[in-house]
This record gives structure tokens, sequence and C-alpha cells, in this order.
């Protein structure tokens, strides 16, 4: 039995086992003035905090018989709650993480001071001149303690602290807390000075290679015997807890790259000291384990510092390292070496290893570097689009719409490419059949999505899809490739390359009509329908695509025309142009109008005037995209002509609704408020209902700035605005299939409907659009707030109606620094405010802003005063009424339900000599305009 363990045997059988019923600190401090310092079995061990309690009485100052402070006195009491707070401390081991946790700068700093007094370092002595070798082991030890807990606070100062959300303010707390945070900001100065040398301290603790030892409960009890007591046990090499030299270098290890990673953001060297440091601890901890009894090493955070650094991890030997994927991929982002990304991704697919999540971040990134300019690297991103898609299909995932857009125009590399990614993805002996499925799958829908007859073979032909797919599979799927297009011949039989196929006239015809889907070259368009109208005239060869969409309107009249390639040149031309202007390719989509309106000038009068209409949009639209987006004016004659289409009287040519849609909106757009309010013929006005509209948006925005009792055509316009929106079977189609959106009468624009009629969901979407896409363009706008406040009052979203009632008001009083104005906040607007507050049991704040009414409205104050279920700060807001007869009310209603601490706030505000109904009228609105500004910014805080 050790000499320890007999001691408190001994202790135990002489004395109680459980401290008497006092706390902890009045229980070990007699003990320790009784000087029976023997650690006792008890319920639990010492909390941490028991050194915070023995330190500060430790600490405190006296008072001599001049009632002059003076330091604390070296008495006998002092030192040994000083070492009462050791005892704690060997008692956890000495262990830093805990110490830390628990235990302030301040504190910990004083603490280690004291454990290197007791340890004989005399004070002022540098650390970096001692040799540690030649101290005892506990002294050694002490110092090693000392300077780790430096740098651990250096590093750990340097990390982000959450704030803490104070309670309410207390003067005392607040000084105290004032003083710890200086108290603490001057030992971290020290510290930081000191880095350097306990850098210096630690590197030398690594070349000790030997055991050292820690202080205990008993050894600190020898210590603290008189002199002549102590029988030198303190000085060998064996007194305390050992920790072995390989525990040492571990927690030395960890320390030294911590502070290292710190310091070398801008300085290599030192991070690669950091990498070896952290290196080092892995290897000793894979030695001795990471969860020794003396010390613990957080291995998560300690993988991420490797990961930071670039730590090799799968062996301790330099040759035969080999970095993670993760660390790989990494290095060649970084090294621009983005093939072996792409290697590293398709050897990845057959184990996938990589998260979808790490995936697609790099899939990012690489497209926002192909963004910036790099063109080099649109085939790279293609490649790592490729190796996600096929990992997302054999995982079960959708596929990303990234790969439909790269996608879309196919070619024979890219179908290489994506084969070899499929062949080397899936293990055919070893894959299950869910796997093999998944994969056939997708390899059939490859196909039924390629239109090219040479790439459809390229996939049919593969080894990999003939070994995935039977034969009636690869039947079937022919017989439905054979009913999409009936002009597809596809052989069953695989064929090494579609240039294997025996030329033949069915062969070149596809050939032809392949190249007439891609190009957008009308002389080239025209040269091939010449060659394929000479191979064949059985067919009508505006039908290969059924990409190619021509409205009906246009439609009817082109499929009218008798030649049979004249037919089909128009009717592609105009497809394809159409196509380029809906994707926004308006240079291709120019050339192809012009040379279709070179080609109908010769023979169709009303197709002549269908391309100047088109030309004339796609005109509006360059525009738009170009120039106008920079702010700048369209030319004067593109106004003229947009002037004319609308005033256009040409009998029977088709027209599309969008065009008139789109001029009126464009004179609405550049300001043509005078053409369309005042120079437009009224017979326009009356037949052509956009114009119309636009005419009264137009003369809206005229009157705007003008008063309110002018604005007649706002309310025209509102009630047009609810017609379009109104139920009706009335409606008529016009010639293009489109509903006609404003009713006609006798030949003029009538506002006919009846509140029945009206759909109201379709007049709420309308507004809320409206008013969301005017918020876009002037977010300050306190109108359109109010607007959309009153949208989410309307359908019951209070807390949002709030927000914006309150925003209102911000962007037009500086954030209530000056007063709102009187028609932002309106009697209307507060009273919603007041439901608002009502409906989210915020009851005091409906009583404050029910003195923001004209009339103060004592009834719904007084009725929400006395509920009890209240969601807001209740009394904290009486500092914001102003209101004498509601805070009288208060202070009875608190008197009657026996609430005194609240009665006492109330009588506080009724108080102030700023609310005396003797001072000028003046003085009284200067104390209400305060108290509403600090209660409408408090509200504003809650709310944003």
């Amino acid at each position: 039995m050790s000499a320890e363990a007999a001691d408190r045997e001994a202790a135990t059988s002489s004395r109680p086992c459980t401290p008497p019923q006092t706390s902890w600190f009045e229980f070990l401090l007699e003990e320790a003035l009784l000087e029976q310092h023997l650690q006792k079995p008890s319920p639990d061990p010492p909390p941490v905090q028991l050194i915070v309690q023995f330190l500060e009485q430790a600490s405190k100052p006296s008072v001599n018989e001049q009632n002059q402070v003076q330091p604390p006195p070296d008495n006998k009491r002092n030192r040994i709650l000083k070492l009462l707070a050791l005892k704690v401390a060997a008692h956890l081991k000495w262990d830093l993480d805990v110490l830390e946790k628990s235990l302030s700068v301040p504190v910990l700093n004083m603490l280690l001071n004291e454990l290197l007094c007791i340890s004989k370092v005399p004070p002022g002595t540098k650390h970096v001149d001692v040799d540690l070798s030649s101290l005892p082991p506990t002294t050694a030890m002490a110092i090693l303690l000392y300077n780790r807990w430096a740098i651990r606070t250096i590093v750990q100062s340097s990390f982000p602290v959450k704030q803490v959300k104070p309670g309410p303010p207390q003067l005392n707390v607040m000084n105290q807390m004032q003083q710890e945070k200086e108290l603490t900001e001057n030992i971290l100065k020290v510290l930081k000075e000191q880095a350097a040398d306990s850098i210096l301290v630690l590197e030398g603790a690594l070349k000790l290679n030997k055991d050292l030892y820690v202080h205990t409960i008993r050894t600190l009890d020898l210590l603290a015997m008189e002199p002549g007591m102590v029988n030198g046990e303190t000085e060998s090499s064996t007194a305390g807890l050992k920790i072995s030299a390989e525990e040492i270098q571990c927690q030395v290890c960890y320390d030294l790259g911590a502070i290292y990673f710190q310091q070398g953001s801008t300085n290599a060297a030192v991070h690669e000291n950091a990498k070896e440091k952290f290196f080092k601890t892995r290897e000793l901890i894979a030695k001795i384990g990471s969860s020794s009894p003396h010390f613990t090493i957080d291995e998560e955070r300690l993988a991420g510092y490797c990961q930071a650094c670039g730590v090799l991890t799968s062996s301790s030997d330099d040759a035969t390292q080999q970095a993670d994927p993760y660390s790989q991929i990494h290095s060649c982002m970084k090294s621009g070496n983005y093939q072996e990304v792409v290697k590293i991704f398709l050897e990845d697919n057959l184990t996938l290893s990589l998260p979808v999540q790490f995936r697609q971040s790099v899939l990012r990134e690489l497209f926002q570097k192909a963004q910036q300019g790099n063109d080099a690297l649109d085939e790279v991103c293609f490649k790592v689009c490729v190796c996600n898609t096929v990992c997302d299909v054999l995982q079960d995932r959708i596929i990303d719409i990234q790969f439909c857009q790269l996608f879309l125009k196919p070619c024979k590399e890219k179908i290489d490419f994506l084969l070899e990614v499929c062949s080397r993805s899936i293990n055919l002996e070893n894959a299950s059949e869910a796997l093999k499925r998944k994969m056939a799958a997708f390899l059939k829908s490859l196909c039924l999505g390629l239109e090219d007859l040479q790439l459809v073979f390229m996939v049919s032909s593969h080894e990999l899809f003939i070994k995935l797919l039977k034969d009636d599979e690869r039947k079937l799927l022919l017989d439905q490739m054979r009913k999409r297009s009936p002009r597809i011949n596809l052989c069953t039989k695989p064929v090494t390359s579609f240039y294997d196929i025996p030329a033949s006239a069915s062969v070149n015809i596809g050939q032809l009509e392949h190249q007439l889907i891609l190009s957008v070259d009308p002389w080239r368009i025209r040269q091939i329908l010449i060659e394929l109208h000479g191979m064949t005239s059985e067919r009508q060869f505006w039908t290969i695509s059924n990409k190619w969409e021509v409205p009906n309107v246009y439609g009817n009249v082109i499929l009218g025309i008798k030649d049979n390639l004249t037919r089909d040149l128009v009717y592609i031309l105009m497809a394809k142009g159409l196509h380029c202007c809906a994707i926004k390719d308006f240079v291709h989509a120019k050339q192809l109008f012009a040379a279709c309106l070179e080609l109908v000038t010769e023979f169709s009068p009303k197709l002549r005037q269908v391309m100047l209409n088109e030309m004339l949009l796609l005109d509006i639209y360059t525009h738009e995209a170009g120039a106008g987006a920079s702010g700048e004016r369209p030319p004067s004659d593109l106004i003229s002509r947009v002037r004319g289409y609308l005033e256009m009287r040409v009998p029977d040519i088709p027209l599309r609704q969008v065009i008139a849609e789109e001029c009126v909106a464009f004179l609405l757009n550049w300001r043509e408020n005078e053409y369309l309010t005042m120079q437009v013929p009224l017979p326009l006005v009356q037949t052509n209902p956009y114009v119309k509209l636009g005419q009264l948006l137009a003369a809206t925005c005229k009157e705007l700035p003008g008063p309110k009792e002018s604005r007649r055509t706002a309310k025209d316009l509102w009630e047009v605005v609810v017609q379009i929106c109104s139920v009706s079977n009335q409606h008529k189609r016009g010639n293009d299939g489109r509903v006609s959106l404003i009713k006609h009468r006798e030949s003029t624009l009538g506002i006919m409907y009846s509140l029945q009629s009206v759909d109201f969901e379709a007049v709420a979407v309308t507004v809320k659009e409206l008013v969301n896409y005017a918020l876009t363009i002037n977010a300050n706008n306190h109108f359109w707030l109010i607007i959309q406040a009153d949208i989410y009052f309307a359908t019951n979203q209070y807390s949002a109606a709030l927000h914006y009632y309150l925003q209102a008001g911000a962007v037009c009083s500086d954030f209530f620094n000056k007063m709102v104005p009187p028609d932002v906040y309106t009697d209307q607007v507060i009273k919603r405010m007041i439901k608002c507050c009502s409906l989210l049991n915020c009851h005091t704040q409906v009583a404050i802003l029910c003195q923001f009414l004209r009339e103060v409205d004592y009834k719904t104050a007084f009725k929400a005063l006395q509920e009890q279920n209240s969601h807001d700060a209740m009394d904290s807001y009486y500092e914001y009424i102003w209101d004498v007869t509601i805070l009288e009310y208060l202070t009875y209603l608190h008197h009657k339900r026996g609430e005194t601490d609240k009665r006492q706030i109330a009588i506080k505000a009724i108080g102030q000599t700023e609310l005396n109904a003797s001072n000028p009228e003046e003085v009284l609105q200067l104390a209400a305009q305060r108290r509403k500004k600090k209660f409408l910014q408090a509200m504003a805080k809650l709310y944003f």
C-alpha cells in the first residue's frame, strides 16, 4: 500500500467520511486551518470554481488603521488559501483543457504563478534562460505548464468569440466585467510580448527526452510543511504524478503547431513548422493513444489543422505517403492541374468516396473560373460535370441541369468521354443488378435524347450498351426511336462506326437534314433545301424538327404558299429567327429575318409586313439588351417605327399580340408619356386595348407629382386592372389564339364588371408582383413600402406587415431621428399597426401606439393594458408612454393587481418633470416626440 493510500486510510478511520453540512469552501478551509491536509473521500470532487473562491479570498486587499488600502498580507491564512487552490488543480491533474474552460485568464494566470512560486522558480526569472534539464522534475513541469498555457491563450484570443447577449444592466456587474476585461487585455499584451520566449522554452522541452513529474496533493502538502520537516522527497525524481516523455512531447508539439499555424498565414517557413509539429503529434498519438489518463488531444481539431496544412496522413514514411483525395484536389486546383482533377473524379466514380456536396463545390469553382475568361476550362467543366452526372445516376439522384445545358450541342468527343466515364464507373463482374439497371436506363435515355444518327450509333454500338441491354430491350428501343422519327433507319446489329454504313440516299438525306437543323446561315439553309428537294419531292422538310415553331397566325399564311421549296424556306427561316430571338442570339436572328424579308418581298406583301413587324420587335429587344440596359435612349427612328406600328391600319395583316404589348411597354419605359396621352389617335385608343392601358399608365405617371384630388386617371387605371382580373365568359380570343385583355362595348372601351366577377386572387397576385418589382427599383419608396405592408396585413401576416410599416417610417425619417410625415403614418396606418400588435399579443405596444392617433384611443389602450398574457416587454416599455392618463391608469391597474414593482415603474414614469401638465405645449410636444422616436427605434430593432 502506498504512503498516500495509508495516510488516507488512517485519516478516514479517525474522522467522519463526509464533510459537514457547509459549503465546500468552508469545509476545506476548516480542514486546512486545522492543518489536516490529507485528501478525504467525499461524494463529489471539489468543483473547479473553488479555485476562484480560494484565490479571490487570498488576494483581497487589506485596510490598515488609517483606512488605507494595502496589498493582501502574506499570512498563514492566505498561504493556506493559495495552497487549497493549487490542490484543487492538482486533483484535476493540471488538465489545461478543463482549467481553461472554467477559469478566466486572470484567475488562471494567478494560479500558474502560484505554482511557479511554490515550485521554487524565483520571481522575475526569464524562463528562456533556465536549463530545464538541470531543474527538479516538478519545477521543470511547472515552467512547461505556464508556457504551454501562455501560447494556448494567445492562440485562443485570435479566435472570434460570440458575444453573449447582456441581461438587464447592473452597475456593479458592469464595473466588474470592465475591470476583468482590462485585466485580461493587459495579461494578453504581456503574454504576446513574451511569446517568442515561450516558444523557445517549449522547443527546448522537446529535446529533454525524459519523464517529468507534476505536483499532486501530497507533494503540495510536503512543500507547505515547515522547512525542518521536509525530508527532501520533493526534490527527488519520483515525487508527484509521472508524465512520460512521449506524453510531454505530444502536448508540446500540438501547442507549438497551433501557435505556428496562427503565425504562418504570411510566413511559409512558419507554416512548414506547424505542419511538422502536427505531423509529429499524429505520430505520437498513434503510438501512445489519444486518451491518455494525463492529457487529451482534440483529434477532430487536429485533423482540421492537418488538412489545412496539407499534412500527409496515410503513413509516417515520406517515401510511401499518399495524400487523401481532398488534399490532392485542393493542390491540383491551386496549381492549375485540372486534368488531374478529372482523373481523381473519374477514379472516385468507382469507389464513390467523395461526398456529392464536395463534388458540386469543385464544379462550381471551375465554372466561376471559366466565366472569368478562362476558355480552356470549358472542357474541364464538361468532364467534371459528366463524372458527377454518372455518379448521380448510380446513386439515384436527379441529373443536374448543368449537364443538360452542356449537352445541348453533343458531339463525337463528348459522347466518347461520356461512354468512357460510364465504362469506368461500373465493374460489370461485381456490380449488383440494380446498379446495372440504373446504368442501362441512363444509356437508353441518352439514345432517345440524341438526334444525330452518328452519335446514336456510337452509343448503341458500344460494348457497355450491348452488355447491359438484352436483345429484346435494344429492339424495343429502336422501335421507340422509329416512332419518334420515321426517317431514322437504325441497324439492330452493332456497328463499329457510323462511317462503316454503306452510303445510300437515305443516309445522305439524313446527313443533310442534320446539317439543316444545326445551321443558322440563311444561305446555307437555302442551299441544303435545294439539295434535299432535288433528292426527293415527297417530304415536308419544315417538319423535321419539333423545335421549329411558328405562331398559328403566321403558320396559316406560310403553309398556304404553293411552291414546296419556298414554303419550307420561309417557314424554317422564320422559325430559326424566332428561336434565335428567344435565346437572345440577336445577330443570327437579324440575318435570318433579313433573308426571309428579302424572299417574301418578291411575292407576298402580307408576309413582307409580317417580317417588318418581327424585325421591329427584334430591334426593340436588341436595344433593351444592349444600349438600353445602360440607360441610353433609343434612336428617334426606332421610336417612330414603334409609333407607326401602333397606328398601322393595313387590313388582313396577321398580328402577334406580343408586338403590341412590347411597343406600348417600350414607349412607357422611355417616358413617351406625352405621345401616349396627347398625340395617340383616338380611334387607336378605342380599338387597341394595350394602347388604352398604356395611355392610362402614362397619364397616371404624369399626374403623380400633382395633388391627390387630381388623380382621376389613377382611378381609371385601377378599374381597368380590376377588369382585366375579372372572371367572365365573354372573353374572346384574337386571331393568334390569345385571350383579349379588355372587353369592348359598341366599339368603345367599356369598364364592365361587378364584384361577383372579380378574381380577387388575381388582383392580389397582380398587386404583389407590381409592388415587389417596384421595390427592386426603389427600395426606399415609403408609399410602396406601405402598400407592401398593407398586402401582408390583408393576408394576415402581421409580423411582416409591421416590418414594412416600420421600414416605411424609417426611410422617410432618417431612422426615426426626424418626425415621420403625417401622410405616411396616417391614422389608418397607425390603426393597422395597432391591430397587428394586438393579434401578436403585444398589448403594451398597442397602448403606446394608441397615443400616436390624432385623438388618443383610450378605450383600446385600457383594454390592451388589462390583458395579462402579453408577449412584449410590458413594463420596460413604460418609458415610451407620454400620455399621463394612460400612465395613471397603469398605476391604478398594478395597484389593483398587487404588482408593486410595476406600479413603482409607472409612478416613476409619471414623475418625470417633462410630462408635467403645467409645462408649455412645446415642451410637452418635445417630450412626446422624443418618446415616439425611441419607441419606433426599439420596434424597428425588434422587427427588422
